[in-house]
C-alpha cells in the first residue's frame, strides 16, 4: 500500500512543488527565514501536496490512463475499485495542514495562496471544472505550481511578489504543462479527451511553449537579468531541438529527462536569488 501511495505521489516530481516553495522563501526580504511554519509546510509540499495533486488526477483519469504508455511501469494506474481508498488517503494527509485558516496570525496572503493551490490542484482534474479536458485552459490552470512560492513568500512578507513575477511563473507553468501533454496525445484521443496538445498538435504546441518560455524570460528580466536570458534560452533551445522529433512517442524520451532539467534550473535560480539578487 505505502509503495503504491508513494508511486501515485510521483516522488521525482516533488521538487516541482517544494522547489517553488523554497524559492519563494529565499526571495523574501526577511530575517525570519527559519520560521517554524516554513519547516511544516516544506514537508507539506512533498508527499501530502503531491498525493493530492496526482492522486486526484489518477482518480479521475482511469479511462485515459489505461491507454497511456506512461502507466506501464512508469506511473501508477488507479483502478475504479481503488478510488475511494485513495481519496481517503488524500484527505487524511491534507486536512491537517488546512488548519492555517484557523490561525489569526497567519498572513492573509499565505491563506489565499494555499486556497489557490487547493482549488487549481483539485479542479484541474476533478469535475465539474476538469480543466485538463479544455484546451489552453488546461495549461493556464497549471498556475497551481506557483502557489507554493506565493505561500512561502506571503508567509514571510505578508504580501505577494510583483504581478510580473506571478505572470512569468504562470507562463512557465503553462509551457511545462503543454510540453508534457504532447506524449499523451494518442492516449487522450483514444479516450476522446481534448487538451492543448490535441488542439494545437505537436508542432503548434511546441510553438506555444516557446512563446510562453520567452514571455516568462522577458517579464523576469528586470529582477533576474542574465539568469532570465540563460534559462529562457535553454528552454527555447530544447523546444527547437524537439521540433526534429515531433512524434509524440519520440518526445516521450525528452519528457522523461525534463525533471532533471527543471531541477538544474530551479537549483540555479535558488542560488542566483540568494547570492546575486539579494
Amino acid at each position: 500500500m505505502i509503495a503504491q501511495y508513494l508511486r501515485i505521489s510521483r516522488p521525482r516530481f516533488w521538487l516541482y512543488l517544494l522547489g517553488p516553495f523554497l524559492i519563494g522563501a529565499i526571495a523574501a526580504d526577511t530575517a525570519d527565514f527559519f520560521w517554524p511554519a516554513l519547516a511544516v509546510f516544506a514537508f507539506y509540499f512533498t508527499f501530502p501536496a503531491n498525493m493530492l495533486l496526482y492522486g486526484v488526477n489518477d482518480i479521475f483519469d482511469y479511462e485515459t490512463d489505461q491507454h497511456n504508455e506512461k502507466k506501464r511501469g512508469y506511473e501508477a494506474l488507479v483502478k475504479p475499485a481503488d478510488r475511494w481508498r485513495i481519496a481517503n488517503v488524500i484527505v487524511l494527509w491534507n486536512l491537517p495542514f488546512c488548519v492555517v485558516w484557523l490561525a489569526d496570525e497567519m498572513p492573509q496572503s499565505a491563506k489565499l495562496a494555499l486556497l489557490g493551490f487547493l482549488f487549481f490542484g483539485i479542479f484541474y482534474s476533478a469535475k465539474p471544472i476538469r480543466a485538463k479536458t479544455k484546451p489552453i485552459f488546461d495549461s493556464l490552470f497549471n498556475i497551481l505550481y506557483i502557489f507554493p512560492a506565493l505561500f512561502s513568500y506571503g508567509l514571510l512578507e505578508y504580501k505577494f511578489p510583483p504581478w510580473q513575477i506571478i505572470a512569468a511563473g504562470a507562463l512557465w507553468c503553462a509551457a511545462m504543462h503543454a510540453y508534457s501533454a504532447i506524449p499523451d496525445i494518442r492516449a487522450d484521443k483514444k479516450a476522446k479527451i481534448n487538451t492543448v496538445a490535441t488542439f494545437l498538435r505537436p508542432l503548434g504546441t511546441l510553438v506555444f511553449c516557446m512563446l510562453c518560455f520567452a514571455g516568462a524570460a522577458i517579464l523576469t528580466y528586470p529582477w533576474l537579468k542574465v539568469f532570465s536570458i540563460a534559462a529562457g534560452g535553454l528552454y527555447v533551445f530544447i523546444m527547437l531541438i524537439t521540433f526534429v522529433r515531433a512524434e509524440p512517442s519520440q518526445i516521450f524520451a525528452f519528457y522523461k529527462l525534463f525533471p532533471f532539467v527543471n531541477i538544474l534550473v530551479g537549483t540555479g535560480l535558488f542560488f542566483y536569488i540568494a547570492l546575486v539578487v539579494k
